[in-house]
């Protein structure tokens, strides 16, 4: 039985109302206008892509002025009070979009989270961070398999082929259950990409989906389910029968770089210390306030209106009916792909026809939902990956990385000790309770789904993790409305088909004074990730220097890794791609 479900709207602010109330109004630091001339800017969205955004302008002396249409900043990264959750003096049960996820291979967030000030932590909101030390592949109705986060022995100090390959292979027979043969080709198809040119990567294989690249229709269940399925619709949210290869292999490419110890900021895998507001959101939110930036929450852009080969006013209305319109020198357009794209009007496509490319980029559902435990239950320290559970969960219990937080003494009503935190990534394949897909399911519906999956994926081992009689409640992103005529959710997630890659805008439009930032412009990373969406800030901030003339210095916009070793390798395949050959590793 359920106990106090929350399917309320959210509430009405996730930064508290004093950080709420600092975010409105404030001027900017004394001389910071004189540094940028006094130049305006606005950037429409307050997600990360636009924190971030705001961030590098105001420490370069712009006047900025942040609208966002939720009542809350952070975007899809914030965490938000489940409605009528407190008791006692204590704060509410924090929900959130989906559990915090900021592995190693990230350069540009981490660069960020130092520059953000918090009480007592020398490197700011970056000593949040912790690594918990494994991860578990929890099987339904089979041995789970729990991955230790340590380098396979001694990584090799020289990656040549041959030795990427053992690399790669010992790294893969963590997997037990796949076929030693089975191993060896993956490793070998991984090895292809390793060592294709940047060429091959963005034609050949960007219009390869996964499952054909890694040959999966010859292979093994555990194969499939393991080393093509999972990866993509657990961790990337799109299918690996559409899912380009290049997108997919970026990723794999970088975590194997990662675990062989080799240019990552940190460990593979790192979450927060606190709820994502407390950690995160709130301090940015404080600092920005600090350096000047202005906040206008409740606005949603409706229209951007051009004047003179340039955006002269952005329209905006808010939840009552009202409407303004927002001049400024430079806009920088960061918002999420599906809103961004309704407000380029006619004009504004014909004076940039590359945006109408946009049209074409597809979102999914990855939505979360928070389950609620009296008793702790750390299933193990690190994130679960559900792998066999029909809607594609993955979860993590959180209360284990909060030290400093006391889940009863601080939350709720005083008896929920812990959070058992969950990303559904498919919608769209019938559950085991109901035999609906999770759209044709109420909330209610959705929650007993996920949790009897939950339980198929972890009571299966002769030892009974979760109890229905620890269940104290849970939360449902309220972004997902179901039970009508028609589900939605206005939160979506990019997601990577072949040939999508070319839809990608650049930060940079053909529009003097407007850019483009968000995890769906073309950027290293080629993932909808919070660190695509940092990273596109700052290539949008750099362009607008740039069309200013500034002097300031640029943002700093770090790439992925790429071992050097492998650089003379990639230049052969170069070669043979022109002269219409296969990769030299490509055995078929």
């Amino acid at each position: 039985m359920f106990v106090g479900g929350v399917t309320a709207a959210v509430a009405a602010s996730a930064l508290g109302g004093t950080a709420h109330a600092a975010a409105r109004g404030t001027a900017p630091r004394a001389g910071s206008a004189g540094r940028a001339g006094g130049r305006t800017v606005a950037v429409l969205g307050g997600g990360v892509a636009g924190l971030t955004a705001a961030h590098e302008l105001a420490e370069r002396g712009y006047r900025v002025t942040v609208y966002e249409r939720k009542d809350t900043l952070g975007g899809k990264a914030r965490s938000m009070d489940v409605p009528g959750s407190a008791r006692g003096g204590r704060r509410p049960l924090p929900g959130e979009h989906g559990f915090r996820f900021i592995p190693g291979i990230y350069h540009n967030l981490p660069d960020t989270l130092r520059r953000i000030p918090f009480p007592g932590n020398r490197n700011g909101c970056h000593d949040n961070l912790l690594s918990p030390g494994e991860m578990l592949i929890a099987r339904t109705g089979r041995e789970d398999i729990r991955l230790p986060f340590a380098n396979p022995g001694t990584p090799p100090p020289v990656l040549t082929p041959d030795e990427l390959r053992r690399a790669l292979t010992a790294l893969l027979e963590t997997f037990t259950s796949v076929p030693p043969r089975e191993i060896a080709y993956f490793a070998g198809r991984l090895l292809v990409w390793f060592t294709s040119c940047e060429r091959r990567r963005r034609t050949e294989w960007e219009r390869t989906p996964w499952w054909e690249f890694t040959r999966a229709a010859r292979m093994s269940a555990d194969y499939q389910r393991l080393l093509c399925i999972g990866l993509t619709r657990n961790i990337v949210a799109t299918k690996a029968e559409v899912a380009s290869a290049k997108t997919v292999a970026t990723c794999a490419e970088a975590f194997l770089f990662n675990l062989l110890g080799r240019g990552a900021d940190g460990p593979p895998d790192r979450l927060l210390n606190a709820p994502t507001n407390e950690a995160w959101i709130t301090p940015w939110v404080t600092h920005l306030t600090s350096l000047g930036v202005e906040f206008r929450t409740g606005w949603e852009v409706r229209d951007l209106r051009p004047a003179g080969g340039r955006i002269a006013e952005a329209v905006l209305a808010d939840a009552r009916g009202g409407r303004q319109a927002v001049a400024a020198d430079h806009f920088v357009s960061a918002m999420p792909v599906e809103h961004a794209r309704t407000t380029w009007n006619a004009e504004v496509r014909a004076a940039d026809p590359r945006l109408a490319r946009c049209d074409a980029l597809r979102t999914d559902w990855m939505t979360g939902i928070q389950f609620y435990l009296t008793e702790p239950t750390p299933v193990i320290h690190g994130h679960i990956n559900h792998i066999d559970s029909p809607w594609s969960i993955t979860s993590v219990s959180q209360a284990q990385f909060w030290p400093g937080r006391d889940v009863r003494r601080d939350y709720g009503d005083g008896t929920v000790a812990d959070c058992l935190s969950c990303d559904v990534s498919e919608w769209d394949k019938p559950g085991i309770l109901y035999g609906k897909t999770a759209k044709q399911c109420t909330r209610e519906e959705v929650a007993r789904e996920v949790w009897a999956q939950l339980k198929a994926s972890l009571n299966d081992t002769g030892r009974t993790v979760l109890r229905d009689s620890v269940l104290h409640s849970w939360f449902l992103d309220p972004a997902v409305r179901l039970g009508g005529p028609e589900a939605t959710n206005d939160e979506q997630l990019l997601i990577h088909p072949v040939g999508t890659w070319g839809n990608r805008p650049e930060a940079r439009t053909a529009i003097p004074n407007l850019f483009l930032a968000g995890d769906y412009v073309a950027t290293d990373i080629d993932l909808a990730t919070m660190e695509g969406a940092n990273a596109s800030a700052r290539a949008a901030v750099n362009a607008l220097l740039e069309e200013d003339g500034s002097a300031a210095e640029r943002c700093a916009v770090t790439p992925l890794y790429r071992a050097p070793e492998l650089e003379p390798v990639k230049r052969r395949d170069e070669v043979r791609l022109r002269l219409g050959l296969p990769n030299a590793f490509d055995l078929g």
